[in-house]
């Protein structure tokens, strides 16, 4: 029975494969401090981009770079409102004279809600 007991390793946890003659690509170490003085190192690959700030692995706050690289910060656009929107396609005039057309039906009952019944 013991001859028959499946050998071997875990998956993934241990490789058999030899070092020599690889050649691991160039590296470099970015240190980051928390805002609670934690400090830590992270290692990435030379041409990788960067980040500027990196969630502490103690305290999960958001971490900056030591050496005091900070993002660039993002070109926003203003929220656009539906007024604005529609002062793009219509004057100041213009709306007037809509808004006293639509007064003038209202008014006459020929738009609208019909006569309530209570």
């Amino acid at each position: 029975m013991a001859d028959r007991a499946l050998r071997g390793a875990g998956l993934g946890s241990k490789s058999f494969e030899d070092e020599t003659g690889v050649e691991f690509a160039p590296r470099r170490q970015l240190g980051f401090d928390c805002p609670k003085g934690h400090h830590f190192d992270l290692t990435f690959a030379e041409e990788a981009e960067t980040p500027t700030a990196w969630e502490c692995p103690r305290c999960g706050l958001v971490s900056k770079r030591t050496d005091g690289v900070v993002a660039e910060p993002k070109e926003t656009k203003p929220q656009r409102t539906h007024w604005d929107m529609l002062r793009e396609r219509r004057s100041i005039a213009e709306l007037e004279e809509l808004l006293t057309e639509r007064l003038t039906l209202l008014r006459d009952g020929q738009i609208g809600p019909g006569p309530r019944s209570v």
